[in-house]
């Protein structure tokens, strides 16, 4: 008898979510910060050093300078900053969607040390007699002019000084105000420049004993309330100095934003469609388990107040590809148990209860990798990073408890019994369940002997690796600007480029690439060129506004110094230590100190492909492609750990294996099990990567050629390197060691 209710049921739960998701998406996806990526907006990371030898930088120092900066930077109107103080002695600033970005750094840069001077450069006065908050853009009651105000603390500091100048006929009766003077700066030199550094030197024919003094200059309104600002915000307890900058232009945020938006619906869309078209109702249930596993996704985000990157978009899409592993593992399962006779019911319950320690060992190593990305990443890699952490938690949660209770109102209604076939399972398929025959894995209806042609898979693999050597000694790495030193520019138009084009235009500023320049984009619009050089705070300035007089468009500028070049190689190197080590000790605790090390030398071997790759290619190297190395090394996990895990269950099953020959049958057989779920899988993420590949923005084509080229790597390590290294390595020592299970009711690790 059916049972309507439940089914009823479903279906308000469905409506519920779906109208919540569709009344409130676009609210919760307008209030989650853009990055600069994808907003435009400039990241800079300030070497912190002190003023003179008898200064500590401490870190009560770095907190007040941060504050300074905070106050500056408020008056912009820069919606959601980012100040970081990282170690030793660094401050990270990020402003996206400052829409000057020059008027901008030069705020921040500005130690603001404001002196009275005569006009022999003595000085009279500092910013300390000033009072706190005074200044403050007027008017000129004469000339009506833009002029900034301040007052005094004390009405005879101002006045014992013109009292002094106004007693030396050489002084000329005039007070030089300066900003940030500097040892040899001089007043004599600097008045016959059109542009002088001093902000101005009024003249006075009396001695003037008051509180409020006015600063004249050649102001604009911004510009007379910009000195106010800074005035009112303090000068700097320290020096700062620029160790890595990036500049992104506002069209190119945009452009990049449209473009992997597109991309990543495209992904999703194949993904939705391949899971209904191959496991039929299921398949539906897994594409509104989804939905809401992205919407949740976004609503976290937002909540958490992060800051969404490209490669944070990156990592969502791909999420939605290891979300929808979960559902994969869990309805082989199930399909397996009906092709042995159950009934959906029992198919049903059994299938969850086999699946959920599988899918559990799998998100924890991926998670593992992603927190070391957190830990040692850039700000866009953290980014990326905590996106895929929090991916990673919620599809664990949609998939595996979403899916569970969604599929469990239509079998528990019983509609669906003797209704294989909306799971996608024949009825030729079906074997009577009380025949002890064992239910043959079969892929495009073929059996398949990995475990035979074994060491035709290390020869192969061995070669290649002899090959990516070769070509690695050869060829090296296109190291981009992040591992070494030096600037990249980006330049966007809105027309055709050409490398002729380019090198005149760098010709007129006085530049010379270090390399040939670089055209991608949907018309060759884009033109990337590196230099080995870091350029100035002012020669950006410079690119900036000379390609947006010539295109229209800011430049993308990204500029790193040797040092923080440094500190990235060894920060990447470190990331891939450490996210290997986790995962070794995971392993060796959940499964076997062979299955550890086995897993290890499969993800190398993916992520020494992936260096092999680039190398031949010569595309950049950078630091996002750490990121896409890291996750395909959870990914490759994800995968070898599903068939660990299987062969952990067979061997259960036999409880003693005596020979060579039955491990080798039971690996195989775990091979055949978990073929058709790791084709489906790679198959769905690469949908999702090779759309952000073909339509995702340029800064990511590479990340995005690194992972297509890491899933396949990895789907190959896990079927013909891991589980046959693990096999060879177990099975030397096993007629002296026979692999026994003893059922313990809490420990399913083999007892040997």
């Amino acid at each position: 008898m059916i049972k309507k209710g439940r089914i009823v049921a479903f279906f308000l739960i469905v409506i519920i979510l779906g109208a919540t998701i569709g009344t409130t998406s676009s609210n919760v996806a307008s209030k989650i910060n853009l990055g600069l990526d994808l907003q435009g907006g400039f990241e800079v990371l300030y070497e912190v050093k002190p003023i003179d030898k008898s200064q500590e930088v401490t870190p009560e120092l770095l907190e007040s300078t941060v504050r300074i900066l905070s106050e500056r930077v408020n008056a912009l109107g820069v919606s959601e900053p980012s100040f970081n103080i990282e170690e030793p002695n660094r401050i990270r600033v990020q402003l996206a969607g400052v829409k000057d970005q020059e008027e901008a750094r030069e705020l921040l840069a500005t130690q603001a040390e404001l002196s009275f001077r005569d006009v022999n450069d003595k000085e009279y006065l500092d910013g300390s007699d000033i009072v706190e908050g005074s200044a403050k853009q007027d008017f000129d009651q004469t000339t009506n002019e833009p002029i900034v105000t301040v007052q005094f603390k004390n009405k005879d500091l101002f006045g014992d000084v013109t009292q002094e100048i106004y007693n030396n006929p050489d002084l000329e009766n005039r007070v030089v105000i300066w900003m940030d003077y500097e040892d040899g700066d001089s007043y004599q030199t600097e008045k016959t420049k059109s542009d002088p550094k001093f902000i101005s030197a009024p003249g006075f024919s009396e001695v003037l004993r008051t509180t409020d003094i006015q600063i004249t200059g050649n102001f604009t309104v911004e510009s007379a309330q910009r000195l106010a600002d800074v005035l009112n915000a303090g000068s700097l307890p320290v020096d700062l100095e620029e160790e890595y900058s990036t500049s992104v232009g506002a069209q190119f945020g945009q452009q990049a934003l449209d473009k992997t938006i597109l991309a990543s619906l495209l992904g999703v869309s194949l993904i939705f469609i391949y899971m209904i078209a191959y496991y039929r109702f299921p398949g539906i249930i897994a594409t509104i388990t989804l939905s809401i596993y992205i919407y949740l996704v976004l609503l976290v985000f937002q909540l958490m107040n992060g800051v969404l990157t490209l490669p944070g978009i990156a990592a969502l899409v791909l999420g939605v590809g290891m979300a929808v592993d979960a559902n994969i593992i869990t309805y082989e399962r199930i399909k397996e148990e009906l092709k042995q006779g159950k009934t959906i019911k029992t198919a049903f319950k059994a299938g969850n209860q086999h699946s959920l320690s599988t899918i559990f060992d799998a998100n924890i190593t991926t998670m593992i990798a992603a927190a070391v990305l957190f830990i040692f990443g850039t700000s866009s890699v953290k980014g990326f990073a905590t996106l895929l952490l929090v991916s990673i938690v919620l599809s664990f949660v949609t998939a595996v408890f979403g899916s569970r209770l969604f599929l469990s109102f239509w079998v528990n209604s019983n509609f669906l019994n003797k209704r294989p076939g909306w799971f996608g399972v024949k009825k030729d398929q079906i074997q009577d369940i009380n025949s002890k025959e064992e239910v043959q894995a079969k892929v495009f209806g073929r059996q398949f002997d990995f475990v035979k042609h074994r060491k035709k898979f290390f020869t192969v693999s061995l070669a290649l690796v002899v090959i990516g050597i070769i070509c690695l000694a050869v060829f090296r790495l296109n190291v981009g600007i992040d591992f070494t030193s030096g600037s990249r520019i980006e330049v966007l138009a809105d027309q055709s480029l050409t490398t002729e084009e380019m090198e005149s235009h760098y010709e007129a500023l006085d530049l010379n690439p270090a390399g040939p320049i670089v055209l991608s984009g949907d018309n060759q619009n884009i033109a990337v060129a590196k230099f080995d050089k870091e350029l100035s705070k002012d020669k950006v300035a410079e690119i900036r506004s000379y390609f947006e007089e010539k295109y229209g468009s800011s430049p993308t500028i990204n500029t790193v110094s040797p040092v923080v070049g440094k500190e990235l190689a060894k920060n990447a190197v470190l990331a891939v230590l450490y996210a290997s080590v986790g995962i070794i000790i995971y392993i060796t605790i959940r499964f076997e100190f062979y299955s550890a090390v086995t897993a290890i030398l499969a993800l190398l071997h993916d992520a020494f492909f992936i260096l092999t790759f680039f190398s031949i290619t010569r595309l950049d190297f950078d630091i996002t492609i750490i990121a896409a190395i890291l996750t395909i090394v959870g990914y490759s996990i994800n995968d070898t750990i599903v068939t660990f895990d299987r062969i952990r269950e067979n061997l259960k099953k036999k409880k003693r294996v005596r020979s060579f020959g039955e491990l080798a049958h039971i690996v195989n057989k775990s091979l055949m099990e978990t073929l058709t779920r790791s084709i489906n899988t790679v198959l769905t993420v690469i949908f999702a990567a090779v759309m952000l590949l073909i339509f995702g923005a340029s800064s990511i084509t590479n990340f995005s050629f690194a992972l297509v080229i890491g899933l396949f790597a990895g789907t190959y390590s896990s079927l013909f390197i891991a589980a046959q290294l693990w096999l060879v390595w177990r099975g030397k020592s096993i007629k002296e060691k026979p692999i026994v299970y003893k059922e313990k009711k809490y420990n399913d690790k083999p007892q040997v």
